[in-house]
């Protein structure tokens, strides 16, 4: 059976929920939900293992902090002034770009296995982060109007990527499945190779900046990078939970869900456009990180044994994987800082062979 065709079936992204668990039905006065216990001691574990991993982060450097340090400089109990500035001028900014840069690529990678309905649909696989780099770079080795406008060409590419992607995939009326995840692929293959014609065409000064840049890192990050990101996610953030409803649906087969009452092309279109503007804020606050929006839907599934999108989960896990993966880099015994996006890189690379080489799906 062709597998292109196959848009009807569900997910094979989601193969892994075999198990379903019992859920618990709660009633707030007319309004009704359904929550399921392991998914919520999951998601609270993740956030204190966030919060932790952070607060080890912020004392960890050139200038070593305490724990009690951090902690009391944050709850603003401590009155030394050098401290405070690294604490809250320096480190936090850093940490706060690495959260929501995290849990911006770990929502997407929920959305975009879903919609695609297949392990490797995430923004890094499918070329939306390629095309956000594409527009970095270009704005670096052509325009270079510095780095505001550096985030503004990524937020741009990233958006116009989707959109080709988006229009050459639709087949019927219809898109998803492997049709948009080989589409996708080869559309960042194609992108990918401009990145490095645009690096061959620049100066040499210019090509090492959008070298550095295409690294990705959160060295030197302060809240001109931070904010943009976390407000973006927190904006999105609702609506991405209305038609997450729709998503879980949809998982049913698109036939089922129309019968429910699902506009499935209009969810579709609203939620990749909602996880494209994710990818790109993150891909213009930190440049392009691997591995994370591929690895925290199918971790989170993993631990969960949820049954519906992991959208909330997969945000936290990503931001826990983000987090956890620069705390690692200060810590190698090497002299050289490593960009961050080389690690999630190097991590990533390791995960993918061991799903291709475990799923039976791909």
């Amino acid at each position: 059976m062709n597998p292109v065709q196959n848009t009807s079936n569900p997910l094979p992204a989601q193969a892994s929920r075999s198990r379903v668990p019992v859920g618990r039905l709660t009633t707030v006065g007319s309004y009704s939900f359904l929550w399921h216990p392991r998914t919520v001691v999951v998601v609270i574990a993740l956030v204190l293992l966030v919060l932790l991993l952070g607060i080890v982060s912020m004392g960890t450097g050139t200038i070593r902090l305490s724990f009690g340090d951090v902690v009391g400089t944050l709850l603003g109990q401590n009155q030394n002034a050098g401290i405070t500035k690294v604490v809250t001028g320096i480190r936090l900014p850093r940490l706060v770009t690495a959260v929501f840069v995290g849990a911006s690529l770990g929502m997407a990678g929920a959305v975009f296995q879903s919609i695609s309905r297949n392990a490797l649909g995430s923004p890094d696989i499918i070329g939306f982060t390629t095309g956000s780099a594409t527009g970095a770079v270009l704005q670096i080795i052509v325009f270079n109007a510095g780095a505001a406008a550096t985030a503004a060409a990524a937020v741009v590419g990233g958006l116009l990527t989707a959109g080709i992607v988006y229009l050459l995939s639709i087949k019927g009326g219809v898109t998803g499945g492997y049709r948009l995840v080989l589409i996708g692929i080869g559309v960042g293959s194609i992108l990918g190779a401009l990145n490095t014609l645009l690096l061959a065409k620049g100066s040499l000064e210019l090509a090492q900046s959008a070298y550095l840049w295409l690294s990705g890192s959160l060295n030197a990050r302060t809240w001109e990078q931070a904010a943009p990101v976390a407000v973006g996610f927190l904006v999105l953030l609702p609506l991405i939970g209305w038609y997450g409803r729709n998503l879980n649906l949809m998982e049913l087969g698109d036939d089922s869900a129309r019968q429910l009452g699902v506009r499935v092309e209009r969810t579709r279109l609203v939620m990749m456009g909602a996880a494209v503007a994710l990818t790109a804020l993150a891909t213009a606050a930190a440049g392009p990180i691997a591995f994370i929006a591929l690895a925290a839907p199918q971790l989170v599934l993993r631990l969960t044994r949820g049954t519906r999108v992991p959208l909330l989960s997969s945000a936290v896990m990503g931001a826990a994987l983000l987090v956890g993966s620069d705390l690692l880099s200060l810590y190698l015994p090497v002299k050289a800082a490593i960009p961050i996006g080389l690690m999630t890189g190097l991590v990533g690379g390791v995960y993918l062979l061991w799903l291709l080489t475990r799923s039976r799906q791909l």
